[in-house]
C-alpha cells in the first residue's frame, strides 16, 4: 500500500469511527473496506497503469464518506471532503479530478464511461456475488428502515432484491463477469427459494387462520364429524362384502381344482361330473359378480378453473383431479379452503355420489349371493342325487 493509501485508509477509518451515525448500518467501514478489497482483486487482475490503480483504490476509501452528513447526495459530498483531503496530501488536481468521477459514478443510475468507473461499480456491488450477501442485505434494509427512507417487509424486501438482480444490475469488468456473475446467480437462487419460503408460509398462515376458525364454531365441528363418520363408514361398506366372495369362491374353486377334479378321471367317479361342473359354474359366476361390483369407473381426471369458480368439481374426489398439474390442483384446492361453503358442497357431493356407487354395487352384490347361494343349494342337491344314482347302482350290481 502506498504512503497516499496508508493516510487515507487512517483518516477514512478514524473518520467514519468518530462521525458515522449508528443509523447507518450498511454503508459503514465495514462496507468500504470490503470494497477497496474488491475494488483492489479487480485492478490486481486488470491491466491498468499503477497511477489509475492508485486512483480507483483512493476512490473505493473516500465514496462514501459523505454519508457522516446524511445519505441524500452523500456521493457529490464524498467527492466534495475526498478532494479537500487529498489536495492536503499534495495529490494533483487532474489525479484528484479522476479520483472525484470515480466516486460519482458510484450513483445506482450512472452509466461507466471509462474503466475505472466500471470498476469501482463492480467493487461497490461486489456482495451481490459474496457468501456475505444475506447478512449485507439485511443491514441495506435496517438502514432504510433507521433513515425513514422505506420500512420494507421481507416479501417486499426479497421482491425488490429479485427486481435488482434481473433488471437494474449488471457487472461491467471482464473479471467480475467471469469470476463474480456465476457467484451472482446463486445468490440469485437463494432469493427465489426465500421468495417461495415466504409464500409457504403466507399459505400456512392463512390456512392456519381459517382452520382455528372452524375450529372455533362448535356447530361446524359437529357438522364435520357427521361427514367424517359418514363417509367413513360408506367407504368401509364399499368393496368389504365383495371381497368376502371374492376370497369365499376362490378358496371353494382352489379345493376343488386340487382334490375333486382330479378324481374325476376315474370311470368309477363319472357320477360326480355334473354336481362338480354345477359347484364350480355358481362360483365363477359369484366371482365375475363380485369383481363388477368393485370394478371402478373412467373418469376424465380434469376440471377448468371455471369449474372451481362455479363450484362445480367435487376436489375431494380423485376422479376429477388425476390428470391435472399439481400447480393447478393446488390452486384449485386453495379456492376451496378459503370458501366454507365449496367445502361443504364438496362434502355433501361426494356424500351424495359415493351413495349412488354404492346403491350400484349393492344391487349387484345382491344378485351375486344370490347365485352364490342358489349355487350351493344346487350343488348340494345335485351331489346328493348323484350319491344316491351311484349307490342304486352298485346294489343292482
Amino acid at each position: 500500500m502506498t504512503p497516499i493509501l496508508e493516510k487515507t485508509n487512517t483518516y477514512v477509518k478514524e473518520l467514519l469511527e468518530q462521525k458515522l451515525s449508528a443509523d447507518i448500518k450498511y454503508h459503514n467501514l465495514l462496507h468500504t473496506k470490503r470494497v477497496f478489497k474488491s475494488t483492489k482483486e479487480i485492478v490486481d487482475n486488470t491491466s491498468i497503469s499503477e497511477s489509475d490503480k492508485e486512483a480507483v483504490l483512493l476512490a473505493s476509501l473516500l465514496h462514501d464518506i459523505g454519508y457522516i452528513d446524511g445519505w441524500e447526495n452523500h456521493e457529490e459530498l464524498s467527492a466534495k471532503m475526498a478532494s479537500q483531503f487529498l489536495s492536503k496530501q499534495g495529490v494533483s488536481k487532474q489525479q484528484i479530478e479522476l479520483i472525484s468521477k470515480c466516486i460519482l459514478a458510484t450513483k445506482m443510475e450512472h452509466q461507466p464511461t471509462n474503466l475505472l468507473e466500471e470498476i469501482i461499480r463492480d467493487a461497490d456491488a461486489s456482495h451481490f456475488a459474496k457468501d456475505y450477501y444475506q447478512e449485507a442485505c439485511e443491514y441495506l434494509r435496517q438502514e432504510l428502515k433507521a433513515l425513514n427512507i422505506q420500512d420494507y417487509s421481507w416479501k417486499e424486501w426479497t421482491a425488490v432484491n429479485i427486481n435488482m438482480f434481473e433488471n437494474k444490475h449488471h457487472f461491467y469488468t471482464q473479471y467480475a463477469k467471469q469470476h463474480w456473475q456465476p457467484l451472482k446467480e446463486e445468490n440469485l437462487k437463494g432469493l427465489y427459494m426465500e421468495q417461495q419460503e415466504i409464500k409457504e408460509q403466507k399459505k400456512k398462515e392463512k390456512i392456519a387462520k381459517i382452520k382455528a376458525k372452524i375450529k372455533d364454531d362448535s356447530p361446524e365441528k359437529a357438522v364435520q364429524s357427521m361427514f367424517r363418520v359418514t363417509l367413513k363408514n360408506h367407504i368401509k361398506l364399499s368393496d368389504t362384502k365383495a371381497n368376502i366372495l371374492l376370497s369365499v369362491n376362490a378358496i371353494i374353486i382352489s379345493l376343488a381344482l386340487s382334490n375333486l377334479i382330479p378324481k374325476l378321471d376315474n370311470p368309477s367317479n363319472a357320477y360326480l361330473i355334473w354336481p362338480t361342473m354345477i359347484f364350480i359354474v355358481f362360483s365363477i359366476a359369484s366371482m365375475i359378480l363380485s369383481v363388477f361390483a368393485t370394478r371402478p369407473n373412467v373418469t376424465s381426471g380434469q376440471f377448468t378453473k371455471e369449474d372451481v369458480t362455479n363450484k362445480k368439481v367435487n376436489l375431494l374426489f380423485f376422479g376429477n383431479f388425476h390428470k391435472m398439474k399439481y400447480e393447478e390442483f393446488e390452486w384449485a384446492m386453495n379456492e376451496m379452503i378459503l370458501d366454507k361453503e365449496y367445502i361443504y358442497k364438496a362434502m355433501t357431493k361426494d356424500l351424495y355420489f359415493l351413495g349412488l356407487v354404492l346403491h350400484r354395487k349393492y344391487k349387484i352384490l345382491r344378485l351375486t349371493y344370490t347365485v352364490f347361494i342358489v349355487g350351493v343349494v344346487l350343488s348340494v342337491i345335485a351331489f346328493a342325487i348323484a350319491f344316491q344314482f351311484a349307490a342304486g347302482l352298485r346294489e343292482n350290481m
